[in-house]
């Protein structure tokens, strides 16, 4: 990688949150608990797109029992930095989940609401289990209280972008977690 393509990424982060070293020991973590807690059985993984491909990605690989993997879209920012409140599925399982044990992956808990309504659709499908592992979740007075049953890192209440995690789809592909420069952010509401 070219001086030049490093600098331009580096672009729009006030500073590195988490290294990536950090973020790999914590996943290797996550995987021995999650292999633990599932034993012989196989979980249905239902990563939350776009930002938990990533750590979904490098989670299966860290765990050692076979898992089904699926997707579902959901969103509740648009290209602000603000959540909107109305949680919509832009994209649906192709799994049937009733009677699976299911492990949603998910890149960051915020304010908790799309989180919310996730579970509450996942849960109307009878599914035999359903836990959360989360790579990050905000400490924030006035989220919801939400389900969230491994979480790899607590942060602070700040706009983080890298590790999957983007703003206006951009920074996606850093391999840490930083916090993204006020100064970049055109937070008009879409």
């Amino acid at each position: 990688m070219t001086q030049a393509a490093t600098e331009r990424r580096a672009v729009g982060v006030v500073r590195i949150l988490i290294e990536a070293r950090a973020i790999q020991t914590r996943i290797a973590e996550l995987a021995r608990e999650l292999d633990d807690h599932y034993g012989s059985d196989i979980p249905l993984m239902v990563g939350v797109l776009n930002g938990a491909v990533t750590f979904m990605t490098d989670l299966m690989r860290a765990m050692t029992i076979p898992v089904v993997i699926d997707f579902m879209a959901v969103s509740s920012y648009g290209a602000s930095t603000r959540t909107s409140g109305v949680v919509r599925i832009l994209k649906d399982l192709s799994e049937d989940v009733e009677g699976r044990r299911v492990l949603v992956v998910e890149d960051i808990v915020d304010s908790g609401l799309t989180l919310q309504y996730l579970l509450d659709v996942l849960r109307r499908r009878n599914p035999a289990e359903i836990r959360v592992v989360a790579l990050l979740k905000k400490e924030k007075g006035e989220a919801a209280d939400v389900q969230v049953d491994q979480v790899g890192f607590a942060i602070p209440d700040e706009f983080v972008i890298g590790y999957g995690l983007d703003y206006a789809g951009q920074y996606r592909n850093l391999p840490y977690v930083a916090v993204l420069d006020p100064s970049v952010i055109d937070d008009v509401e879409v």
